[in-house]
């Protein structure tokens, strides 16, 4: 096993490299900015199925008002935020994309996030909407299509996003712009130079509009689609969930964000098909798709990357070292919120040779159960967009519209998550063992010595005077009076938060002013200048070099602690204050 985790950490720059793609990283950054979208209005939805839920589980009916004036006032919020949430994602993936370019682009030039994100949502309503003309009242009005304003027009978000970042890029780089005089407020002059970048952005994606609608009489967002289907397809396979929930712990064993480097080409699939689902159970039919976002969080990530939710209850009741046992203890809560990253680093499974069999194939085993059990038991594929964060057996209950047969299936993957994880956890608990056996009778024998030594005659030492643990904790720090915000970035906004409550709380016991906040990276860059610290996790610290590129820029302080310090420090509020003075002084 150790000749594969080697061979494995001489692809890790290829890997690193891919991961810090821009493209992938926009649409990453431009989904989690509209990730408040996805997940409020899958509130509203949920609240407009319950009367149906409610009569299939007790066949109580829910009143009339309910039925018509509740229900219909949480589909119209729906249809108003997820409806169109293409049209957002083409925003916040241009305004991501933009920053990435502004880091590469000439001094002194910079491309308009707000002009790009406005250009996007243009040319993404022009790839994929059809107008047309009809009579309502004996009027002539005109009439959008909305079907490809929501997730079926992702596809064409990503294209108009893409295309007009670089259009607006060339433009820019070569002063295609029109100049007016000094004395021209900025605000006036900006608008004046990104007219030439946004009539070409526009232009280049009416003429591909043009093109398709005469060639083959659909939108653009539908060309795509029918070309793409097929790899969708492939994807919702039973190969092709087992390569995907493959390569994400395969990533993450090395260190790598997995999600990052595998979910953005395929975001558009995982939140289309929910959609999907929905409107298949609406219509009376079974929704059989199992590629969607939540039944990778809740099934093949249960508990986290590497379906996790059973290992620290293994090291609690299961194991014999101290080690372990302490893992378990500190990372069953927060894994199963699926925060796995105290596991991850502080056992450690990151690396370890003992854990990169059941931390690849736990994943694999999970979705295709969970997909036999949608294609053969009539189990409803996932229908709503909840919190990643939701523990997996409540999110799979709730994602299959309350079927009970998603408890059965919620236990079936925890029994055959444990078969595959426990012979691992045993052989490496049996290695710590004897390595706690061999440190407790070398300290055994240091206190033997220690006693023989003390039984000798005496020497009379001068008394040096130290300062008690209380005097010592009360000692003035450098920090204190100082104005001190951190912001601790992780790729979820979990363990960061851990790490923020922590420097918090130290801060409290110290006396030491300290705002700490947590975050995700990629949703910081309209934040990070309110900071003078940022913590980056070991999750995001393939991101390092970029980051500091933009914390020099700003004079922010950059810190990254490597995995198990990391951790250890989110465990330690007054350890973890002491390491951002140690840090800030060195």
């Amino acid at each position: 096993m150790e000749s594969i985790v080697k061979f494995l950490e001489k692809g890790q720059p290829y890997f690193d490299k891919v991961s810090k793609n821009i493209y992938l990283q926009a649409i990453k950054d431009g989904f989690l900015a509209a990730m408040p979208i996805i997940l409020s209005s899958s509130v509203f939805l949920l609240i407009s199925t319950l009367p149906g839920v409610v009569a299939t589980v007790s066949g109580f009916t829910l009143p009339d008002w309910w039925n018509v004036d509740v229900v219909n006032f949480c589909n119209k919020v729906y249809n108003f935020t997820m409806g169109v949430v293409g049209i957002m994602v083409a925003g916040t993936t241009a305004s991501a994309l933009t920053g990435s370019k502004n880091r590469r682009m000439p001094a002194g030039k910079a491309i308009n996030a707000t002009s790009t994100m406005v250009a996007a949502m243009c040319a993404m309503l022009i790839l994929a909407v059809t107008q047309t003309s009809a009579k309502i009242d004996g009027a002539d009005v005109s009439v959008f299509f909305t079907d490809n304003m929501g997730t079926k027009g992702l596809l064409s978000s990503f294209v108009a996003a893409f295309a007009t970042v670089n259009i607006y890029a060339f433009c820019i780089k070569r002063d295609i712009t029109i100049k007016l005089p000094k004395e021209v407020p900025g605000a006036i002059a900006q608008n004046f130079r990104d007219i030439f970048a946004f009539s070409f952005s526009i232009l280049f994606v009416a003429v591909i509009d043009v093109i398709c609608r005469t060639c083959l009489a659909v939108p653009f967002a539908n060309v795509i689609s029918t070309l793409v289907s097929p790899l969708f397809a492939a994807a919702d396979s039973y190969a092709g969930l087992a390569l995907i929930w493959f390569m994400i712990p395969l990533f993450w064993f090395m260190g790598i964000h997995g999600p990052s480097v595998v979910k953005p080409a395929l975001n558009a699939a995982l939140f289309c098909n929910i959609t999907t689902n929905l409107a298949t159970l609406q219509a009376g039919g079974h929704p059989a798709l199992a590629l969607t976002e939540n039944f990778g969080n809740f099934i093949g990530e249960l508990g986290g990357t590497g379906a996790t939710f059973i290992v620290p209850i293994i090291f609690l009741l299961f194991m014999r070292s101290k080690q372990l046992k302490a893992v378990g203890k500190a990372s069953v809560v927060p894994v199963m919120f699926a925060v796995n990253e105290p596991l991850l680093f502080a056992a450690p499974i990151i690396l370890n040779p003992y854990f990169l069999i059941p931390f690849l194939f736990a994943p694999v085993a999970n979705v295709l159960i969970g997909k036999f059990f949608i294609d053969f038991l009539g189990m409803n594929g996932f229908i709503y967009a909840m919190p990643w964060a939701l523990p997996g057996p409540i999110g799979t209950f709730i994602d299959t519209n309350f079927q009970p047969i998603s408890l059965v299936l919620v236990v079936v993957l925890l029994v055959v998550d444990f078969l595959i994880y426990y012979p691992f956890c045993k052989a490496y608990d049996n290695v710590l063992c004897k390595q706690e056996a061999e440190t407790l009778a070398e300290e055994e024998a240091e206190e033997t010595k220690a006693v023989k030594t003390a039984a000798a005659p005496a020497v009379e030492a001068p008394v040096v005077e130290t300062a008690s643990a209380t005097e010592a904790s009360a000692a003035p720090s450098a920090l204190k009076g100082k104005d001190l915000r951190v912001l601790v970035l992780c790729a979820g906004a979990g363990t960061s938060a851990l790490l923020a409550n922590a420097l918090k709380e130290g801060a409290d016991e110290l006396g030491i002013d300290i705002t700490a906040n947590a975050g995700a990276y990629g949703s910081h860059y309209a934040i990070m200048d309110q900071y003078n610290v940022i913590v980056l996790a070991p999750q995001v610290r393939t991101y390092y070099n970029e980051m500091k590129a933009d914390t020099d820029r700003l004079g922010i302080t950059l810190l990254s602690p490597k995995g198990k310090q990391y951790i250890d420090l989110t465990k330690d509020p007054k350890g973890a204050v002491a390491w951002i003075e140690e840090n800030l002084e060195a």
